[in-house]
């Protein structure tokens, strides 16, 4: 069996630096994560990544194109709809996962990979690559989390608490696959802003959504609407969020033994008994002697 994260999440909500991070903790750990990179968009990230979708296709090929004539948005679609296309170009880098020269963690039913997904959610929302690019993975032998990032400093109300939770949902609705999410960018939070967040790690969403029904006049006028929303939410724990501050090692770890637990990594793993060496003969000689 091989695990994955597909990491999901809006544009600028720290996907790659989650990715960067989570590298770094397992190489710390003694331990083998490596990334791959399917965002056709990507400038710039600080890992190494294991494959790249750049050197198969650019967001710039689609947009550039004398017959395409692509928008960001557009081309994004296309570029995912291509890599499906031309699957076995994808299998063909991952399998090279399992050769030796890849510090991949030992045996090919080891490999733990993070899939770095572009910033564009209507990807995994409601479309359908993203759903077949899961599936593709699953038939690859993959145990598979969905990993869902929201910018913690985009949490601060309850109308942008329903944005992202109803977001949340719709990416486990659509990809129906284990799921976490997350409030990343904790570190950047102020005091005050960490005590208000406290609010959204174990929600009241009836209350939340009170608060916008009291001081927004649409909320008013559609206050219904937002209760039933906030009885769904809560009668059936749908929506939990994980906080993340990358500068506390804890946390990354807590959060990973999370995520692990969910795809039931290492359980398959055998029992470790240490051999213990067999007594000297000169300790054997003395307890020989002590018995006669």
């Amino acid at each position: 069996m091989r695990y994955a994260q597909v990491v999901i999440g809006p544009a600028g909500c720290g996907k790659s630096t989650y990715c960067t991070y989570m590298q770094r903790h397992a190489q710390d750990s003694k331990r083998a994560i490596e990334v791959v990179n399917l965002d056709p968009a990507a400038e710039h990230f600080d890992y190494h990544p294991l494959v790249d979708i750049r050197d198969l296709i650019q967001l710039d090929d689609a947009m550039e194109d004398e017959e395409l004539h692509y928008g960001p948005n557009g081309g994004l679609v296309f570029c995912l709809e291509y890599l499906i296309q031309n699957q076995d170009w994808l299998k063909s880098q991952l399998c090279g996962a399992d050769d030796s020269d890849n510090e991949i963690g030992g045996e090919p039913d080891d490999d733990y990979i993070l899939f770095d997904m572009p910033g564009q959610i209507e990807l995994f929302t409601h479309l359908s690559m993203g759903k077949q690019l899961v599936q593709l993975l699953e038939s690859w032998n993959f145990r598979i989390c969905t990993v869902f990032l929201v910018d913690s400093q985009f949490m601060v109300d309850g109308a942008k608490f329903l944005s992202g939770t109803m977001a949340a949902l719709s990416v486990m609705a659509n990809l129906e696959m284990p799921h976490v999410n997350i409030l990343s960018k904790m570190d950047l939070l102020s005091k005050t802003a960490r005590k208000q967040l406290d609010n959204y790690l174990d929600p009241d969403p009836k209350a939340l959504l009170g608060d916008v029904a009291q001081y927004s006049s649409w909320g008013r006028t559609y206050r219904k609407l937002s209760e039933a929303i906030g009885n769904l939410i809560e009668d059936f724990s749908l929506v939990r969020f994980v906080p993340l501050n990358i500068d506390d090692e804890e946390s990354i770890q807590d959060l990973l033994l999370q995520i692990d637990n969910v795809i039931q990594y290492g359980e398959d793993a055998d029992v470790k008994i240490r051999d213990f060496d067999p007594p000297e003969e000169e300790e054997n000689e003395i307890l020989d002697s002590k018995i006669l």
